[in-house]
């Protein structure tokens, strides 16, 4: 998703007698270093200068992005000098200004108001307003249907059940999955649901794809029945001339039995998840913490638990700081609902949904600094035990969505469970996923440590096949996002939190489109309440 960044007002105050001649330099900061992305025009003789020349940024929900806006007075000696090329270090720096972009887009106009600061970082008079456009090719999207013609059977005694995963290829040839369609059971011929992809998931008509289809199997294990390299602009080509695509090896380097149709082919312009973050929807973020005995004593360095005193964060620290630093910036009061589970209550029975605010006993703290001293105290003051029971946790989110939804359709919520071992509640926390598919709730669960999260990966829908219920309910959507923090890490092509977020704002657009739910301008009027009152003691 593209956004053009303009700076359609400054107001630069500084001590001078002259008027300057301003021109502002746009920078993204990337691991501590600076990366300038833009340079305006020079607006002579001005301390309002109104700029034009935009910066065009690709918007990443998953990451936090941060901006620098630099704003220099540019000697008259260089003013027929291209911008580009003008040396920053001979222009006299009238001030700067931060935020992220997450602060602009979330704003109803895409528009936000800085202050300005000198280089030591005291406070200026002068302001700055920051606007953002989408740009239109970001509400395109394609909307394709797929069937497969003598595919090669993968097993021995029934006919495979073939799905196909569409992949985005980055630049250093990594697949990052962004699509799949449903399992069709017993079939070499199948015909899927039509797929659709947003421009924000494909990035550009010509850049590679990669399409693979599989022999779907349970354990998680599929095998490979065929891939091919593409691009939105030839799957294009290959649904007008109606031909098929031969399939290959995983390498590209034996031609496989089994051709790829397609049937339908439609480019269609739909409301995008920054369209109703912009008009007033939110995501509420909530946390549910592990202290199951497993994780060891918080007291010991060896525990998942323990609190470093020189600073450096455990792996619970991490994903909880990870998630609520990008999420922070799409709920408005930045109040926070953290639960604990599978601890010993202080002269209490074993509880496997308890407050991490003890102070005030309210589900609520404020901000991710209260989710991190909450869980620092919280450590202290209950005994780990177990079992790990994820049913109760996810029941109260889903309760608390459910009530949201009750009084308007404005709120999708975040529930971020982070554990260290295996559920022993498989069939109750399935039953609980598959009924919490119809409200505005995702959930998204890292493993941490070295335990066999395997079983872990059924309650994730990346499988190919959504959850069914005891009852034999199949889940509406899939709504679970699981992630190994270990081997994510040891991966190191995306961060942790990368891969937790990458399916949400899909999931939260699956969820409004199916109900037709459309941006709306916000309301001015107070909100209702989001959390059903505490139960009476």
């Amino acid at each position: 998703m593209k956004f053009e960044i303009a700076i359609p007002k400054s107001a630069i105050t500084v001590i001078c007698l002259v008027q300057s001649d301003p021109m502002l330099v746009v920078y993204t900061k990337m691991d501590g270093r600076l990366e300038e992305i833009g340079r305006t025009e020079v607006i002579l003789n001005s301390l309002e200068p109104l700029w034009i020349t935009k910066t065009m940024i690709n918007y990443q929900f998953e990451i936090v992005q941060p901006l620098v806006f630099r704003i220099y007075d540019i000697d008259t000696k260089y003013h027929n000098t291209p911008v580009k090329m003008l040396n920053l270090a001979q222009q006299d720096f009238l001030g700067e200004a931060f935020c992220n972009l997450s602060e602009i887009v979330t704003k109803f106009n895409h528009s936000l108001s800085l202050n300005l600061r000198n280089g030591s970082g005291h406070a200026l008079q002068g302001t700055m307003t920051v606007h953002a456009e989408e740009t239109a090719s970001s509400r395109m999207a394609v909307e394709m249907t797929f069937h497969c013609l003598n595919l090669d059977n993968k097993d021995t005694f029934s006919k495979s059940d073939p799905f196909l995963r569409v992949s985005r290829l980055s630049e250093s040839a990594v697949a990052i999955p962004i699509c799949k369609t449903e399992v069709i059971n017993n079939n070499l011929n199948p015909v899927w649901r039509p797929i659709t992809l947003t421009s924000q998931q494909y990035s550009s008509r010509d850049d590679p794809l990669l399409v693979e289809c599989f022999d779907f199997d349970a354990s998680g294990n599929h095998e490979l029945m065929g891939a091919l390299q593409t691009t939105i602009a030839q799957l294009e080509n290959l649904y007008k001339s109606k031909a098929g695509a031969n399939f290959y090896s995983k390498k590209g380097q034996k031609k496989l039995k089994g051709q790829l149709f397609l049937d339908t082919f439609q480019e269609k312009v739909q409301h995008t998840f920054l369209d109703y973050i912009s008009s007033g929807f939110e995501l509420n973020f909530m946390v549910a913490v592990d202290f199951t005995a497993s994780n060891g004593d918080p007291r010991t360095p060896q525990s998942l638990h323990y609190i470093d005193p020189s600073g450096r964060l455990n792996s619970y620290q991490q994903a909880i700081l990870g998630v609520s630093e990008v999420l922070q910036f799409y709920d408005k009061d930045r109040r926070f609902p953290a639960w604990g589970f599978g601890a010993k209550m202080p002269q209490g029975p074993v509880s496997h949904c308890f407050n991490l605010n003890a102070i005030t006993n309210d589900c609520e703290v404020v901000g991710f600094e209260g989710i991190m001293s909450a869980y620092s105290s919280t450590l202290y003051s209950v005994s780990l035990s177990g079992p790990t029971l994820f049913g109760p946790v996810i029941n109260k989110a889903a309760e608390i969505a459910s009530h949201s939804a009750q009084y308007g359709n404005n709120r999708y919520f975040v529930l971020l469970i982070i554990t260290d071992g295996v559920i022993t509640d498989e069939q109750e926390t399935k039953d609980s996923i598959v009924r919490a598919s119809d409200l505005p709730l995702s959930i998204l669960i890292v493993g941490v440590g070295n335990a066999d999260f395997t079983q872990m990966r059924t309650l994730d829908a990346d499988l190919g096949k959504r959850l069914q219920s005891s009852t034999g309910r199949v889940a509406t959507r899939d709504i679970v996002q699981f992630v190994p923090m270990r081997e994510v890490q040891a991966g190191g092509q995306v961060t942790v939190v990368q891969s937790l977020l990458e399916e949400l704002p899909g999931q939260f657009l699956e969820y409004m489109r199916t109900r037709g739910i459309k941006p709306q301008p916000p309301q001015h009027a107070s909100a209702p309440p989001a959390y059903p009152p505490p139960p009476q003691l």
